[in-house]
C-alpha cells in the first residue's frame, strides 16, 4: 500500500515580486513524499504549490493543510477542484516511479540533451526597475521577454514597451504582455491596437476572467492576438473546456499544472487545443526547482518550439538545489 505525508516549506524571494495580487515576499509551497509500505526508504516527492488569490483551491492555510491530510488519508479523493494537490500528487508517484530519481517523463531533458526556449519575465514595479529588468534580460541573452503590465499607469508601460521596440526589431526580440485582467472591457481594444502598432506577439489575459461573452468580442476583434491564462482557471470537466474554447476561439491558451488541473488536466487542455489549432506554452507557478523540474519535463513530451514560462527558478533566495540552468533564453538539466 502506497503512504503519503506532507512538510511545509517557505521560500524567500530575493527581490519582493510585483504581481496583479500584490507584492510577493515569500511562497508557501507544500512538499508531499509517497512510498510503498514494503519498501519505505524509496520516497517519491511532489510539490504542491499555491498562489493566494489565484489559485482556486486556497482559501485559507488551516483549510489547505486540512485537505492535505485527508489526502495523504486516502489518496483516490476526487481532486478535481484541487488541481494544486492532484499536480503533487501525479509528480509525487511519477518521482516514485523513478525510485525517487525525480524522473517525471524518460524523455531527453532529465538526460541534458534537451534545452527549452523560455521567456525573461519583467516583473511589475516602478519604470526604473522594470527597465533594470528588461536590460539585464536583454544582456542575458533572452530573445522572449514577457512583461507583466497593468500595476502602473498604461501610458508609461507603453513608453517602456515602446522604447525596446526603438531599439530592437521583431525579428530581434519577441515582447509579450501580460494584463493579468486589468483592462476594462471598453478601453481593451484601443489599448490592444496600440500594443499591435508596436509589434508585441501576444497580450495574456486583458481584461478580467468570467466574460465569455466580451473575451470571444475582443478575441475576434483585436488586432494584437490575446492569450488565455485566468480564464482557463476553474474549467475542469472535458464539456467546460470545449464550451470555453469553442464559445471564445483564443489564438493561444497558457497552462500551468499547479492552476490548470496538474499534468492530467494540461495533457486534455493541450489535446482539445491541438484539435482547434490552437497554440499553446506552459508556464510555472512560481514552484521552486521540485515543481518546476517536473513541469519542464512535461513539456519536454511535446515538440512545442514556442518559448514556454519556465524561468522562475532563480527567484528565491533559498531554492532547493538543481541541475536547472538557465542561460543564453534556455532551460536545460545541466549534467555535472
Amino acid at each position: 500500500m502506497i503512504k503519503a505525508s506532507f512538510k511545509k516549506k517557505i521560500f524567500n524571494f530575493k527581490v519582493p515580486s510585483g504581481t496583479s495580487r500584490g507584492i510577493l515576499t515569500e511562497k508557501h509551497a507544500w512538499f508531499l513524499s509517497v512510498w510503498d509500505e514494503e519498501s519505505p526508504q524509496t520516497i517519491g516527492v511532489g510539490e504542491c504549490s499555491i498562489i493566494p488569490g489565484l489559485s482556486p483551491d486556497f482559501i485559507s492555510f488551516a483549510n489547505y493543510e486540512h485537505q492535505l491530510s485527508n489526502l495523504c488519508s486516502n489518496l483516490s479523493i476526487d481532486l478535481t477542484n484541487w488541481p494544486s494537490l492532484k499536480f503533487g500528487l501525479e509528480t509525487a508517484l511519477l518521482d516514485l516511479n523513478s525510485r525517487g530519481n525525480q524522473i517525471y517523463f524518460d524523455n531527453d531533458f532529465h538526460k541534458g540533451k534537451l534545452k527549452i526556449p523560455i521567456n525573461g519575465l519583467i516583473w511589475m514595479g516602478s519604470e526604473e526597475f522594470m527597465q533594470d529588468q528588461i536590460d539585464e534580460k536583454i544582456a542575458a541573452g533572452f530573445k522572449t521577454i514577457k512583461m507583466k503590465i497593468g500595476s502602473i499607469d498604461f501610458e508609461t508601460e507603453f513608453k517602456l514597451l515602446s522604447r525596446i521596440r526603438e531599439k530592437y526589431s521583431k525579428e530581434e526580440l519577441t515582447v509579450r504582455v501580460d494584463a493579468n485582467g486589468s483592462f476594462s472591457p471598453e478601453a481593451a481594444i484601443e489599448k490592444l491596437t496600440l500594443l499591435e502598432s508596436i509589434d508585441i506577439h501576444s497580450i495574456e489575459q486583458p481584461i478580467a476572467a468570467g466574460q465569455f461573452k466580451k473575451m470571444q468580442e475582443l478575441c475576434s476583434l483585436s488586432p494584437l492576438k490575446i492569450a488565455l491564462d485566468e480564464e482557463l482557471i476553474g474549467v475542469n470537466t472535458l464539456e467546460e473546456k470545449i464550451k470555453l474554447l469553442d464559445t471564445i476561439k483564443p489564438p493561444y491558451i497558457i497552462l500551468k499544472p499547479s492552476l490548470h488541473g496538474g499534468i492530467s488536466g494540461c495533457k486534455e487542455w493541450i489535446s482539445l487545443a491541438e484539435e482547434r489549432d490552437i497554440a499553446w506554452w506552459i508556464t510555472s507557478a512560481l514552484e521552486s526547482n521540485i515543481g518546476l523540474n517536473a513541469i519542464c519535463q512535461f513539456t519536454a513530451e511535446y515538440n512545442n518550439q514556442l518559448p514556454q514560462g519556465l524561468g522562475t527558478g532563480s527567484l528565491y533566495t533559498d531554492n532547493i538545489p538543481s541541475d536547472l540552468t538557465v542561460e543564453n533564453g534556455y532551460i536545460f538539466a545541466k549534467k555535472h
